[in-house]
């Protein structure tokens, strides 16, 4: 992935650009201080397809998986996803809010998504993610603490204990530079 740059809008040239409907404004653009890291696959530990961007964009059909017949109602996105290819899509301008992190607190503070970007990688709790997902996600995370004042970069499963365990056990921390 060539180096990647987020716009003062908040939008990655370098991303396939989807507009999710499931973001609003946030309460502060000048509050975006963390890095939310997740991982979805669509059906759970299945990877490719076009579930994840049907999801975000609430056009998932519920009777092409018995999964999807639980999940089709929800109203999620996330403002990146990076594929096992390293491919980059961007649902939502960073400076909006996306609906990542559901209930959640990072250091005593509620509502992440108020404050935080979210970046789903496809892949699991059960396996590695791929070396290519990590150079993409290296350089977005580069280009994104250029643009905002971040603080910190956690997992889901860190701001909603109990509740997610994604990014998962597989991955790699030392792989990104916090």
């Amino acid at each position: 992935m060539h180096k990647i740059q987020i716009h003062s809008n908040g939008i990655c040239s370098q991303a396939k650009f989807i507009a999710s409907p499931n973001i609003d404004a946030r309460p502060s653009q000048e509050d975006i201080s963390l890095i939310v890291i997740h991982n979805i696959s669509l059906p759970p530990n299945q990877y490719g397809g076009n579930a994840v961007v049907e999801l975000f964009t609430n056009q998932l059909n519920p009777n092409e998986h018995t999964y999807y017949a639980e999940i089709a109602h929800l109203k999620v996105s996330s403002h990146f996803f990076i594929r096992r290819d390293g491919e980059l899509i961007q649902f939502a301008s960073c400076n909006d809010r996306a609906w990542h992190a559901g209930a959640s607190n990072w250091q005593g503070r509620e509502r992440c998504n108020d404050f935080s970007i979210g970046i789903e990688l496809e892949g699991s709790d059960f396996e590695a993610f791929e070396s290519i997902q990590y150079e993409t996600l290296e350089s977005l995370i580069a280009s994104i603490k250029a643009r905002y004042p971040i603080q910190a970069i956690t997992g889901h499963s860190d701001i909603a204990p109990g509740r997610k365990t994604d990014p998962g056990p597989y991955f790699d921390w030392l792989r990104i530079k916090t």
